[in-house]
């Protein structure tokens, strides 16, 4: 006797979804996902500031991106992601629905529903895809975990107080605490 499948869902069935409900897709398996907590809000407002201050003083040409914005990990149909923040160095993988590939730099808040899936499961994701760096900022441990996956150098965890430095640009540090 032959095992039920799983159901395989697509991009299209994520758009199909109600007005207002939020999922990711990945390896056709939805995830939906619950409203951010105001410190989700805050910490990602703030970095998203710091980081847009950094690449602006330096004349960068990377994007900064928040959540909700689609990136399409894969050139398939059933991968289907919404990092917190995005930043996207080039260009030429943006388009009007969102990022076609790896960003550069994804950063995610971790809430007490989606551990396991950004511990777990997009970490292993974001790496195969192509990610470079890749941050979990966990609120609830006041910790921050660093994936160096271009240089597989400082992937390690730091404290909100640690000056962290950022990866993909080597002049920049981040102390979570000084954004609370």
């Amino acid at each position: 006797m032959a095992l039920p499948r799983e159901k395989i869902y697509t991009v299209k069935d994520i758009y199909n979804l109600p007005e207002g409900q939020r999922a990711e897709l990945i390896d056709g398996q939805i995830y939906f996902m619950a409203p951010p907590s105001t410190m989700h809000q805050r910490i990602i407002v703030k970095l998203c500031h710091q980081i847009l201050s950094y690449i602006d003083k330096e004349g960068g040409n990377c994007e900064v991106l928040l959540a909700p914005f689609a990136v399409f990990l894969n050139e398939d149909d059933r991968n289907y992601v919404e990092p917190d923040l995005s930043i996207i160095c080039e260009k030429e993988k943006l388009d009007e629905k969102g990022c076609n590939g790896a960003p550069d730099w994804i950063i995610e808040i971790v809430s007490p529903s989606n551990q396991q899936i950004d511990y777990g499961i997009k970490l292993f994701k974001y790496r195969r895809a192509g990610v470079r760096e890749y941050w979990i900022i966990n609120p609830m441990m006041h910790t921050v975990n660093v994936y160096d996956f271009e240089h597989e150098k400082q992937t390690c965890q730091y404290s909100f107080d640690h000056d962290i430095p950022v990866c993909i640009f080597r002049d920049l540090f981040i102390k979570i605490a000084d954004l609370l």
